[in-house]
Parts: structure tokens; sequence; C-alpha cells
């Protein structure tokens, strides 16, 4: 049902491995785990120009927190008044809220596709035999073996710490589970720390955006509650997934490449994004300095055309007596 992203994922993978299998040798178990980083490396270069405008929509969003912070106040009552006007700012000003879940909506299922592709490599219920006779979407039966005999430090790639001991003994050779284990853990606490680092960072940009605590009790409040646990959460959920669940080793290197791109790239880009608006209010407040009237220089004077008739209030006390003001000179004699 979802070949048209079997084959994709499959081929990507498969051009890296055939690159670096040049070098290292077909069933070379860092050839192919190269190609499963690669693979990550690939489509979060396709995916650099999504992600700054992701950033630069948050930055437009944090600019914007004071008059969403006004809306909020004046609508309280009226949510649907409340939510046009939301949106009416934040297309005014560029601000896509899809903008920021579009890395996440490709990355998921290049993951769900990348975890079954793996797993296919070794299809449960057949022997090491059955399975290496059998192709894995692009990959030829050949492959297959190739996959099923690579190592990395011991482990077979698609096999996850609580396999079953039948499955590990089809890879063709007796796999003990402490080769998986000395290889799988430290995967998955490196992943778990590079996860820490980049939902550590979203959070901080997101507190940044806040012009006041919510309210206690309210949606937001909530909200706020579980963003702050995020950080912790979503470690946890990397560990607990390679400990218990059926995440092969190579997904974990998936895990530990895409965060690591992850931590690198919010990094340099909120750094560079830093100078350039650093830059920019240095620019403004140069051209506010060179436009700003100097201290003690009256305004240039306001220049009649010759038979108009002045504004009052806007001239001299002469000038106002003669076009009927309420000085004393018009008041005339006898008063």
């Amino acid at each position: 049902m979802l070949n048209f992203l079997y084959y994709p994922v499959s081929a990507a993978m498969w051009f890296w491995h055939q690159a670096f299998a040049l070098v290292l040798g077909p069933s070379s178990g860092f050839a192919w785990a190269l190609s499963v980083v690669f693979l990550v490396l690939t489509l979060r270069a396709i995916m650099i120009k999504p992600f700054l405008s992701q950033v630069r929509s948050g930055r437009r969003m944090r600019a914007l927190a004071p008059q969403l912070a006004e809306i909020r106040k004046r609508h309280a009552n009226d949510k649907q008044k409340m939510l046009a006007e939301t949106q009416k700012l934040q297309k005014e000003h560029g601000v896509s809220t899809l903008g920021g879940c579009l890395p996440l909506l490709i990355q998921m299922p290049v993951f769900l596709a990348l975890l079954h592709v793996l797993r296919y490599f070794n299809r449960p219920g057949l022997t090491f035999e059955q399975n290496a006779a059998i192709g894995n979407y692009v990959f030829g039966p050949d492959e297959v073996r190739s996959f099923l005999e690579a190592r990395l430090f011991g482990a077979p790639l698609s096999s996850w710490v609580s396999m079953p001991q039948s499955l590990l003994d089809s890879f063709g050779s007796h796999v003990e589970r402490w080769e998986v284990v000395v290889v799988a853990v430290p995967l998955m606490l490196l992943a778990a720390v590079a996860t820490h680092i980049t939902a550590r960072n979203s959070q901080r940009q997101q507190l940044a955006a806040q012009t006041a605590p919510p309210e206690p009790g309210t949606q937001a409040a909530q909200m706020a509650g579980f963003m702050k646990l995020t950080p912790w959460i979503f470690p946890l959920g990397v560990i607990l997934g390679g400990l218990f669940f059926t995440f092969p080793i190579a997904i974990l290197l998936y895990w530990l490449t895409n965060n690591g791109w992850t931590m690198v790239q919010q990094h340099l880009v909120h750094k560079a994004m830093d100078r350039e608006e650093a830059a920019q209010a240095e620019q403004k407040a140069a051209v506010a300095a060179v436009t700003a009237p100097k201290p003690g220089v009256r305004p240039p004077a306001v220049t009649r055309k010759p038979g108009a008739k002045p504004v009052a209030g806007s001239g001299s006390p002469a000038e106002t007596a003669a076009v009927g003001g309420s000085g004393p000179a018009a008041a005339g004699p006898g008063v």
C-alpha cells in the first residue's frame, strides 16, 4: 500500500550502499551503516529550505507576540473573532503555522518506510536461506544476503535488543544478545542526548516568543506544562523504544544522525539569524539617526502660497487675530 514510499527510501539506501561498497566491500557492516547515515543526510539536505522557512516563521511569530496578546485580550469572549484576527495578522506578516509542521510531516513517513524496509531484510518465520532468496524492494537477493551477513561490531544492523533468539540465529551465524546490546545501548544513549538538546533548544525558542505566562487552568497553560517536559519525554521514548520495541540498530543510527544534524543545524541557523537581526536593527537605528532633527534646530516653517487662507492656530498671534481668532486684536475697539 505504501510502496510509493518504500521504493524511494530503499533506492536512496541502495545508492549509498553501492557507493561505499566500492571502498569497504558489499558485505561490510560499515558500508551498510553509512548507507543509512547518508540516507538521513540526503533527506535533511533536501529539507534545509523548509527548515529555514520554519525558523523565520517562528521568529516572525515572536515579533508578533505583543499584537497576538492584544488580540486575545480584546476578543477574549469571542473565540471565532479571535481566530479570524489572529489568522489575518499572521497572513499579513507571512507567518505560516503549517510551515512549522512541514519538516516533521516529511520525516515521519521516511522513518516508517525505513523501519519497514529494514525489517523486511529478515522476515519473521523464515530461515536465513529463505530470506536471502527473496528481494527487498530495490534490493535483490544477493544484496539481502549481504545485509544479513553484515555486522557492525558483531551485531546485525536489523537486530534489536529484545529480538527473540530464534531470529538472532537466523542471520546465518550465531549471534549472542550481548553483542546486540553492546552496540545498541551506546547508540540509543547518544541519540537520547541529541534528542534532549534539540528539544531544549526548541523549547527555549518557544519560551522567548511568550510575552506573558499563560493563565493557570487554561489550555495554553496545560500546553506550556507539557512543553516543559518534552526535553525529558522524547529522550525517554528513544531509550524505551530501543530497549523494548522492535527498533533495529539501523533505526538507532537513523535517530542519532537525524538528531545530531538537527542539533548542529539549530545552532548554526539561529546564530546566523541573530547576527542578521542585529545588523538590521543597527541599520534601522542608523537611518533613524540621520533622519531625526538635530537638537536645537527648529523644523522648517510651513510656506503658503500668496492669497491662501491661513489655518487657525498655525500662525502667529497677529495672523490668528487677522482671521478672526480669539486674541485681543480680534475683539476690536470698545471691548
